[in-house]
């Protein structure tokens, strides 16, 4: 019918299990690994954005990690070039391309015939949304894209002053609400795609969360923020990630540190609510139950012979 690529996406909201499926599918399918988490691709982040270890990659080749310094940007579109140059070069190795993740948007960017456009910029006005997010605070600009463009607002958090004023600053310039304009796209797959996602009940979901947060503070979160609140970073897109600013507000002393892991747990969950409805509203996905744990290798096969059948492969057997 066509040569499109073939691909396999897992995604799903955080704490659900993705790393671990991952592997196994990467196994089975002879698979090497993209990362679809904006946060992951900085240095020096590890705990806080539950990066995977060397020794739970079993061998399996990861990429798009570790890939820039924290006080560096990094945009939608330049995630969309390089995981598709990446994608294309796993193909042309044999091996099966999987993107991993929990960033909505940057994943749908990859993996639908989205256009990145400039044509609505205005650099001066983007200028005065930035100086108003120092003076004011970002949650004043929030609060201004909620009252005209709620649904743009719901997806994107209060302190991601990035994708804020680029919201505003497409609507200043076009009139029209970035959700419409993402809308009014209606992209097309690229890749012959097999896009999984995971689900579990939302109370053990939550658990699983919290459990997850008290081990990145057994691990030294700590001391990874410490570490980078010392270099004096401060306006920089990767401190927004949740798991930094909440232990930066403890750092400069608004809150206790009791309090600051209470925040993560709670934005956390909030997040993974948040991931949740972004996908469901915005992706064709083929879910999976995987509350109970204690079933994974039934899951796994069920898994397993989805992709088969998508993708029209064949895995390895173990």
């Amino acid at each position: 019918m066509d040569s499109k690529q073939k691909l396999l996406v897992i995604i799903g909201p955080t704490a659900v299990g993705k790393t671990k499926l991952s592997i196994e599918m990467a196994k089975r399918f002879e698979g090497e690994i993209i990362s679809g988490d904006s946060m992951q691709i900085y240095r020096g982040m590890d705990i806080g954005t539950a990066k995977i270890k060397l020794e739970e990659m079993e061998g399996i080749p990861h990429h798009l990690i570790d890939i820039r310094e924290p006080d560096e940007s990094f945009s939608v579109a330049e995630f969309q070039q390089l995981v598709r140059a990446k994608i294309s070069e796993i193909a042309e190795k044999g091996k099966l391309p999987i993107i991993v993740g929990g960033t909505g948007l940057y994943i749908q960017s990859v993996i639908y015939d989205y256009q990145f456009s400039d044509a609505a910029a205005d650099e001066e006005f983007r200028l005065q949304l930035e100086e108003r997010a120092k003076n004011e605070g970002v949650e004043v600009l929030h609060q201004e894209l909620t009252q005209i463009d709620p649904e743009s607002a719901g997806q994107i958090h209060p302190n991601n002053v990035r994708r804020v004023i680029r919201a505003l600053e497409i609507y200043h310039c076009t009139g029209k609400k970035m959700s419409d304009v993402q809308s009014e796209q209606q992209p097309d797959l690229l890749y012959e795609t097999a896009l999984i996602g995971l689900s579990m009940d939302r109370e053990i979901l939550y658990k699983r969360i919290n459990m997850r947060v008290d081990l990145m503070m057994e691990e030294g979160l700590l001391t990874e923020v410490k570490q980078l609140h010392d270099q004096e970073l401060r306006d920089c897109q990767s401190i927004q990630a949740i798991g930094y600013k909440e232990i930066y507000d403890y750092l400069d002393g608004k809150i206790s540190l009791e309090q600051a892991v209470e925040n993560l747990k709670q934005n956390s969950r909030r997040y993974a609510k948040r991931q949740l409805t972004w996908f469901r509203n915005k992706m064709s996905v083929q879910w999976f139950d995987v509350t109970e744990v204690q079933n994974f290798p039934k899951k796994l096969t069920e898994i397993s012979h989805y992709v088969e059948g998508k993708l029209q492969v064949k895995s390895n057997t173990y």
